[in-house]
């Protein structure tokens, strides 16, 4: 008896430590949301708690990938400096392109061609068509890319490309693609393609978490042709019972030297082997203002998050807000607040199809109090409306593979295609209108009225949302 006491007593003081040491470390460079949510967790079950914490506590690549990315800035300064000789890049003096343009390390440029592609397959087809019409090389970078009937189509596609001697260059991410990457890249090796995986788990080199992970989606053929948004290389119904939707931009014209950028910095950083080190940049195709913004752990800044609240807050006339998870921080919500009082529409389009419970619990407890406010709430009809896109006023549109939640916004390496001219956000906003017609608005009457259990359960979700 007196031994268990003696335990007991020494894993209180265990215990105690932890929660007092915790309370010092969790704080520093972390969001409030986020560090609440592991002060809880710390102070309810300081053991399981500390465990992971150091599993997935500390939102930061190891060193050597810092450096990695260091050594791959001037490939962005160069870059932008033969934007500037070529007359490609956009002029200056728009509040817009100048901050994003310090998060991300990219400028505005002209000349671009634009389509929205929302059909599923027939974005996979044409994505096909051109890797078949590939001269000189291929890169795709996605966070799922699957062994099944979508996957093996471009699979073969990449194959004959590898045929007629162009290089087809992939990256996958391992924990999006987990249930297929070995298979998959196992493919595409036997096809001659030069594969690889994203962000793998090394233990002995400090990847110190295994949750941050390689989330953009970029295919780009021959420097001339790039495909950025939401959707992966799968099947749309690859989760029983979800038929996904998803919006995807081809883009033409000096943008794509942009995309192209980014695929040869993150090759570099996984592989130490840099592709081509001044990318050619396209001829002009159309008359369309265009800037890829990067935005990641890589990144100084939360480059997405911080310009999506900065352009909410200066919003005059409508905030459009498309994503499939919606997890805010108290920034976010507090600029839809005020762009509402200052006499903003403002829209968040969800999907009501769920495929992931527990984040559509977190973000469910959102709505109440967004809908008190006046914000708009509207669910999607059918599908898993997987698209992420934002219009703001006209000014400027937002395609890419960013959600609005802590995971994007901080853990994430995601890419944004910022749309700003007249022409392109005149297409999304045809896009978007598509999307309204097809969704149920809800009001706040009808919220309320939704069982007990289901308000316990979005509380706690709220409550673990910052570490979903």
């Amino acid at each position: 008896m007196a031994s268990w006491f003696g335990d007991s007593e020494v894993l209180s003081v265990i215990q105690w430590a932890i929660r007092l040491t915790m309370l010092v470390v969790i704080p520093f460079r972390r969001t409030p949301e986020a560090a609440r949510s592991w002060l809880l967790l710390i102070l309810f079950l300081p053991i399981p708690g500390l465990l992971l914490f150091l599993l997935i506590g500390s939102p930061r690549f190891p060193a050597w990938r810092v450096e990695r990315f260091k050594h791959m800035r001037h490939t962005f300064d160069a870059l932008r400096e033969r934007l500037e000789r070529a007359g490609d890049e956009a002029k200056p003096g728009n509040d817009v392109t100048s901050l994003a343009q310090r998060l991300g390390y990219l400028p505005a440029v002209s000349g671009n061609d634009l389509e929205l592609l929302d059909d599923y397959d027939a974005t996979i087809d044409r994505l096909v068509a051109d890797i078949d019409a590939a001269r000189q090389h291929v890169r795709i970078l996605t966070y799922i890319f699957a062994d099944d009937a979508i996957g093996r189509k471009v699979i073969e596609a990449l194959g004959r490309a590898v045929d007629r001697g162009v290089p087809c260059h992939v990256l996958v991410d391992v924990v999006g693609s987990h249930k297929w990457v070995r298979r998959t890249l196992r493919l595409l090796k036997e096809k001659g393609v030069d594969a690889r995986a994203a962000l793998p788990f090394r233990p002995l080199r400090h990847r110190t978490r295994r949750d941050m992970r390689n989330h953009r989606k970029l295919f780009i053929i021959d420097g001339e042709i790039g495909y950025a948004g939401s959707q992966n290389i799968v099947c749309r119904d690859f989760k029983p019972g979800v038929v996904n939707r998803e919006l995807v931009a081809r883009v033409t014209g000096p943008a794509v030297v942009e995309m192209t950028a980014i695929f040869l910095t993150d090759w570099y950083l996984e592989t130490e082997q840099l592709l081509e080190s001044e990318p050619p940049i396209p001829a002009p195709h159309g008359k369309c203002r265009m800037q890829v913004l990067p935005s990641g752990a890589d990144y100084p800044l939360e480059g997405f998050q911080t310009l999506l609240t900065w352009q909410i807050d200066r919003a005059e006339r409508e905030v459009v807000l498309v994503t499939p998870y919606f997890v805010p921080d108290d920034s976010l919500v507090s600029a839809l607040s005020t762009a509402v009082l200052r006499g903003v529409e403002v829209h968040i389009i969800v999907s009501k199809v769920v495929d992931q419970p527990l984040v559509n619990l977190a973000q469910s407890s959102y709505y109440d109090q967004l809908l008190s406010r006046g914000v708009h709430i509207h669910r999607y009809r059918d599908y898993l409306l997987h698209a992420k896109n934002v219009r703001i006023d006209d000014e400027l549109g937002v395609i890419g593979s960013s959600n609005v939640d802590i995971r994007s916004f901080q853990l994430n390496e995601e890419v944004s295609l910022l749309l700003i001219d007249g022409g392109s956000l005149s297409r999304l906003r045809e896009v978007q209108d598509g999307y309204l017609a097809n969704s149920e608005e809800l009001s706040l009457d009808e919220w309320r009225r939704r069982g007990r259990f289901r308000k316990v359960a979005e509380g706690l979700a709220r409550m673990v949302g910052p570490l979903l």
